[in-house]
């Protein structure tokens, strides 16, 4: 199996980074606008550059101020029972995220194209928790064209 890995630190409360990845308002101000759901059961994120297409995340676990924990239950096969976490620890002023989507079968192409599209994302996150407006989609960095 193989992960994506990613570190950020966020100026700012683990409490404050925990409700961007935690209520839907959150999400789609860092993540992507068309964000639907519930918070405690299954999350849909969609992207209008995919057509419409995304995944669903079915809550695993969420530990205020620490932990959110997703797997995988809707969208490309690769993505298919992969697990999303997102651990957070205070350094400082910061917030330390270590962010991990475990559970690839193989390091495919369309994987490298995640990790990079992770890390813009990341950097979203990063933007919205500190200034109050991050880069969704649709407005999110282009890194190409995955088709």
């Amino acid at each position: 199996m193989y992960d994506i890995l990613h570190r950020v630190g966020i100026i700012a409360s683990p409490n404050d980074v925990y409700a961007a990845l935690t209520t839907i308002d959150g999400l789609a101000g860092w993540w992507t606008e068309d964000t639907t759901g519930d918070v405690d059961g299954v999350i849909a994120f969609r992207f209008a550059t995919a057509g419409g297409d995304g995944f669903d995340m079915k809550v695993l676990e969420t530990t205020p101020g620490k932990l959110v924990r997703w797997e995988v239950v809707g969208g490309p096969d690769e993505w298919i029972g992969t697990h999303v976490s997102f651990e957070l620890s205070q350094t400082d002023e910061y917030t330390i995220v270590l962010f991990k989507q475990e559970g690839w079968r193989e390091p495919v192409e369309f994987m490298y194209h995640c990790s990079t599209k992770w890390a813009t994302f990341l950097m979203s996150l990063k933007q919205y928790v500190e200034t109050g407006k991050g880069e969704p989609a649709p407005n999110d960095v282009l890194v190409s064209n995955w088709h």
